[in-house]
């Protein structure tokens, strides 16, 4: 096995949507093992069922495989133990790099700004207005603490090969009748699924160390977005949908993200949405 080959590569949340697009990515290259919590999407040999808040589980799994890099993409937003599993899994996940020595590449989030000051470098201090933010950001202090570390902020998450999470639930929603707010006052930086996997792989053998924000070059409301998506995947159920502002203050409204050092240090492609579309129509 050649140098490239032999790196060891662990990556917490294989079952997430971004697990599911990394990980076979990554066990073509790399000597991957992957974790899941739910459900394990692959039916491999390469997986363990990890819940990252329990502080010995994680410490055993990395003391036994030895990653010499450790992406963490584990994680929640949504339910009662939301909190715990993005503050608990970066303190526990942090700690065991750090116990043997590994690189850490942690996926935080555009929401750990409030939206009132974009767009937004990588030197931007975080101020959330919500709990899904506040822990994020917590999250980044923790992981900052390990010298090796790579804190990747990026948007919302899509892929043209599988329907996203947000998109699966808007079509469900709006085939069976049940009303859809697309918000027209949210700014994001939608983001490929696969350039964020690559970024992810890429980033695994690179120097850099630090915050990098890596996400589509496109900025656009969430409502473009969202019909883009809606229309991409052949959804015409529209009846229950409507279009306006944000209806509550504990939503972050401009996120846009500055990409510049993204497009420096990576040979990664992050093109925007409407430069995909026409690629795969």
């Amino acid at each position: 096995m050649n140098q490239r080959n032999s790196l060891r590569l662990l990556i917490t949340g294989g079952g997430s949507y971004l697990g599911q697009h990394l990980t076979p990515l990554a066990t073509a290259v790399y000597n991957t093992r992957y974790t899941y919590f739910q459900h394990d999407p692959r039916h491999s040999g390469q997986c363990e069922r990890l819940d990252v808040r329990d502080e010995m589980a994680v410490h055993r799994l990395v003391a036994d495989f030895q990653p010499d890099v450790i992406i963490h993409t584990a994680g929640s937003n949504r339910g009662e133990d939301m909190e715990a599993v993005i503050r608990l899994g970066a303190r526990h996940v942090t700690q065991a790099a750090e116990m043997v020595n590994a690189r850490l590449i942690h996926l935080s989030s555009d929401v750990v700004f409030r939206g009132d000051a974009a767009p937004y470098a990588e030197t931007a201090v975080p101020t959330p207005i919500n709990a899904y933010g506040r822990a994020k950001a917590d999250a980044e202090t923790i992981v900052q603490t390990h010298a090796n570390h790579v804190i990747i902020r990026t948007s919302l998450i899509y892929g043209l090969a599988m329907m996203d999470h947000s998109t699966a639930w808007m079509a469900q929603a709006l085939r069976t009748g049940q009303p859809v707010t697309l918000f027209n006052d949210q700014i994001r930086n939608p983001v490929w699924v696969n350039s964020l996997s690559q970024a992810c792989l890429e980033l695994a053998q690179h120097t850099f160390t630090g915050i990098i924000h890596v996400a589509g070059r496109q900025v656009m409301s969430r409502a473009d977005f969202g019909l883009k998506m809606l229309d991409y995947w052949g959804i015409q159920e529209r009846g229950s949908l409507t279009i306006g502002p944000t209806n509550a203050d504990a939503w972050s409204l401009n996120c846009e993200l500055d990409l510049r050092l993204a497009t420096a240090v990576l040979n990664t492609s992050l093109p925007g949405v409407d430069e995909l579309l026409p690629m795969v129509g």
